[in-house]
């Protein structure tokens, strides 16, 4: 792929496009640790100069690229919510629905778990107090989406909610960052089966972790 230089803001607004669809598309194929500014050039068919009129950073374009993912699967979980919990159920069962549907549904966007994982450590450190400001407007307001959305089906959680969400996604990226485990660590488990409880699949260590925070904000009766 090749360009010309952009001479007008819609010109600019495919190139950026371009740069984001081509990174999400190596985020298929890659962790995130692996995406590399020099690679994303490549692809794209810019120089990294040009790359960087349009992102200031490898770690901004993920980061928008995260504020887009995030956006996607609130999205589909408002449709899985409405179909997977029981309105008349009682707490502790609408509770386990939820947990169920936001395992699922997180373990199936593992490029949004790792995306997650790198959040803190990686992505925020390497761009601007803008780029960062902009980030934590839309993650604010996604949070509170996100939050307004599970109150509606658990309206238990009350206050609890955002806290539970922000801590509900820290713990998707930590857990991600476990899965899946490196050729070494399988044969490893393959040699000695013993080892093989400290195996973990995504989804059942976020159901797990999700299940029991939940009941364990839940008001008591």
């Amino acid at each position: 792929m090749t360009f010309q230089r952009a001479r007008s803001e819609e010109q600019r607004e495919i190139r950026r496009r371009a740069i984001l669809d081509t990174v999400a598309a190596m985020l298929e194929e890659m962790p995130v640790a692996e995406v590399s500014l020099n690679e994303i050039s490549r692809r794209v068919g810019l120089a990294k100069s040009n790359v960087l009129r349009y992102f200031e950073s490898r770690e901004a374009v993920l980061l928008e690229l995260l504020d887009s993912f995030l956006e996607s699967w609130i999205a589909e979980l408002t449709d899985e919510l409405a179909a997977g919990v029981e309105a008349g159920a009682s707490p502790e069962t609408r509770a386990r629905q939820l947990a169920e549907i936001l395992s699922r549904t997180l373990a199936n966007r593992a490029v949004l778990c790792d995306l997650f994982g790198a959040q803190g450590g990686v992505l925020e450190r390497n761009v601007s107090v803008e780029v960062v400001k902009r980030h934590k407007r839309s993650s604010l307001a996604k949070l509170t989406a996100m939050s307004d959305l599970l109150r509606r089906h658990v309206p238990e959680l009350g206050d609890e909610a955002p806290m539970f969400c922000l801590m509900g996604l820290a713990s998707a990226g930590a857990l991600s960052t476990y899965v899946p485990p490196p050729p070494s660590l399988l044969t490893a488990y393959a040699d000695e089966p013993a080892l093989g409880v400290l195996h973990m699949e995504l989804r059942e260590a976020l159901l797990i972790s999700f299940t029991s925070t939940l009941l364990g904000v839940l008001p008591r009766a």
